[in-house]
């Protein structure tokens, strides 16, 4: 396939080989088994033993939709096991036309702000201290300044330089817009190694491989054109990105509010996709809907919201960012929640973690629900370097844990997603059984509520472990879990675009094993790591506390919860 690129920041040595054990593996199956095989479970996570791997897809820098996301991996300061993130972005694409399978960074830097730069004539490492403290905004533009705007950049912001466990990876987009492996704190990891970026130019290299390569052309346009005819993509992704679903979750009292308090926001119409698409389209100026976050991408999830006078606030609003940072912390416009996760993403955090941090400082008395200026005042702090500010960008558990709360919105010590396992109790199953803990991407149920009832007691465990399988599947390949449409109805084009293109021998029953061989590996290394099944749990208080307006607690039995184990 290609080459492993390992990069030791203590010896600032840069070294590439064919790995022929890792043949045949991309994503996150390629991430969890580095991290598995060569890192040690129970090592500190911001140590020198720790790995940060970036792993690119098998199908990346093709023509296939949606294929080119890159996946991060390593022991995760936040959850104390493994962990992957993966975003879009155009830098996984770059380094595989660079004929990279994955970058393996090594070590630690004693000291320096250091930047990887990969190209045509190889890796090397160079000292950049200009770029130290700075936000990932200013850091990109910096950087797309000496080396242009085509190539793709992965950096941390000062949240990732100061190892604080809520920071995220940040990527560059076909537009110069930010997207992020956000979730586990995996900034963390490469900020504590000294590295603060890595550009990659691919000018004047293109090694991708085939093994049939005039089929799985003929495969991928196939694929792209059903992915681009699918209804959802022309209605949803494309006038509203991710937000389409505000309503639909508000709708069935899952959507967390004033702290995972309540299910359900008065605001919502404030706050929905709906709005969103409507201030976008009057207000005009800079505003966009249905751009791409890859450069092959018929889906075109991404948005830019503009202020009043049509000037870019945030790029991308998603579900996420309205979730956690709208509802969640109070808030009744969608102004507000683009200034907050405009300040987040500069910081380079997690706006899931950070929102679910500030709301458990709101819920403790440290400012007001529905204040800007009070949720502006706390991010300042993570900027000033406080001890405030530094229990914040450390993550929910810790805001918490500091604080006094019994009541901490966390799986495995990482703050939920925009769903209350309460009121889609498929999640909570997936938040503690999934090896990724709170992470609803490892397996998320909201769209399966039409055939398993999100407030039932039955098959729960099945459905996530389902859905831990299928997505987990698409992670492993570098495909993005939108593109699922076309691949799901017709399993055997999901297994015939990998085997032209890697020449593996997949069928419709054997891909899937890709994510359950991956999930065992990363089971191991967490039990390993001391994570055994006594953190198979969600915090008590979501067995006690009603939520509003069901008045649903989580009350799946261990036998039910254990359905979902792979």
């Amino acid at each position: 396939m290609g080459n492993i690129l390992r990069v030791n920041m203590t010896t600032m040595e840069a070294v590439s080989n064919q790995e022929e054990k890792y043949d045949f593996l991309g994503g996150r199956a390629l991430s969890s088994k580095i991290v598995h095989d060569e890192v040690q479970a129970n090592c500190e996570p911001l140590g020198k033993k720790n790995k940060l791997v970036f792993a690119t897809g098998v199908l990346s820098g093709t023509i296939a939709s949606s294929a080119s996301r890159i996946s991060v991996g390593a022991k995760s300061p936040l959850t104390k096991g493994i962990k992957e993130a993966n975003c879009g972005g155009v830098a996984g694409a770059r380094i595989s036309k660079c004929g990279y399978q994955a970058i393996v960074i090594e070590g630690k830097a004693s000291s320096g702000t250091w930047v990887l730069i990969i190209d045509k004539d190889g890796a090397r490492l160079e000292e950049w201290s200009e770029l130290k403290s700075k936000g990932t905004y200013e850091t990109v533009s910096r950087l797309y300044k000496k080396f242009g705007v085509k190539v793709g950049i992965l950096c941390v912001g000062p949240a990732g330089e100061r190892g604080l466990r809520g920071a995220c990876v940040a990527s560059t987009d076909p537009h110069g817009e930010l997207k992020f492996a956000a979730r586990g704190g995996l900034g963390a990891v490469m900020g504590s190694k000294g590295l603060k970026a890595i550009v990659v130019d691919d000018s004047e290299c293109d090694h991708i491989q085939y093994k049939d390569k005039e089929r799985f052309l003929e495969i991928a346009r196939d694929f792209n054109k059903k992915l681009a005819g699918d209804p959802k993509t022309k209605d949803v992704y494309h006038n509203y990105g991710t937000t389409g679903i505000v309503k639909a979750v508000n709708g069935m009292g899952a959507l967390p509010t004033n702290s995972f308090r309540y299910g359900s926001s008065e605001h919502v119409e404030n706050l929905c996709g709906e709005k969103m698409n409507e201030l976008i389209r009057t207000r005009g100026g800079e505003g966009k809907l249905a751009i791409s976050c890859m450069d092959i991408c018929a889906i075109r999830c991404s948005t830019v919201f503009p202020d009043e006078n049509g000037k870019k606030i945030v790029s991308t609003m998603q579900y996420e960012n309205i979730a956690l940072l709208g509802s969640n912390l109070g808030m009744d416009n969608l102004d507000a929640v683009a200034r907050l996760n405009y300040e987040i993403n500069d910081l380079g955090l997690d706006t899931i973690e950070t929102g679910c941090a500030i709301g458990v400082a709101l819920d403790q008395g440290y400012g007001r629900f529905g204040s800007e200026a009070d949720c502006m005042a706390l991010i300042k702090e993570i900027w000033r370097d406080t001890p405030m500010g530094r229990m914040l960008g450390n993550g929910a558990q810790i805001t918490g844990e500091v604080l006094g709360s019994d009541r901490i919105p966390t799986g495995k010590g990482q703050g939920f997603a925009g769903y209350d396992p309460r009121a889609l109790k498929g999640n909570g199953v997936t938040y503690s059984m999934s090896t990724m803990g709170g992470d609803h991407t490892a397996g998320n149920c909201f769209g399966s509520r039409g055939t398993v009832d999100p407030l039932g007691t039955e098959k729960q465990g099945e459905l996530s472990k389902q859905l831990q399988i299928q997505i987990g599947t698409l992670d492993c390949i570098g495909l993005c879990m939108f593109a699922r449409g076309p691949l799901f109805a017709e399993p055997q084009l999901l297994a015939e675009i990998v085997n032209t293109k890697c020449g593996s021998n997949y069928d419709k029953d054997t891909i899937w094993n890709l994510a359950v061989n991956t999930l065992k590996l990363e089971r191991d290394f967490n039990i390993n790591a001391g994570l055994s099944p006594a953190y198979d749990k969600l915090p008590e208080y979501l067995y006690e506390e009603p939520l509003s307006p069901t008045n649903a607690v989580f009350d799946l039995s261990e036998e039910e919860m254990k359905k979902a184990l792979i």
